[in-house]
């Protein structure tokens, strides 16, 4: 797996992850998986904007119109039936991974 598939997968892991407690808009994504990392972790709209087209065009979001809490009209995402299954195949992988990693790491 290259640097940007990894990077890839993850992000759409994190997107998917934080949509699974509510539907959220954009910026509300990003601001959740910044603070739920304790700031290590940030979403650039460059990267996160795409990632959520990709994954709406794969079925796994969907998205609506709304109102944010400031008023402001915004594109409100959702996981769909196929995302939260996809979401659990790819956290049982992320943690297969992981584990793999910090076994080397821990040595």
């Amino acid at each position: 797996m290259s640097g940007s598939d990894l990077f890839t997968g993850t992000l759409d892991l994190l997107i998917l992850r934080t949509l699974s407690v509510e539907p959220l808009h954009g910026y509300a994504i990003g601001r959740r998986i910044r603070e739920g990392s304790e700031g290590v972790l940030s979403v650039e709209e460059g990267a996160l904007y795409p990632a959520l087209h990709r994954l709406e065009g794969k079925g796994f979001l969907e998205s609506e119109w709304g109102k944010t809490d400031t008023g402001r009209r915004a594109k409100f995402y959702r996981v769909t039936r196929v995302g939260a299954e996809h979401l659990g195949v790819e956290s049982a992988r992320w943690a297969e991974f992981s584990g793999a990693v910090h076994a080397i790491l821990d040595r």
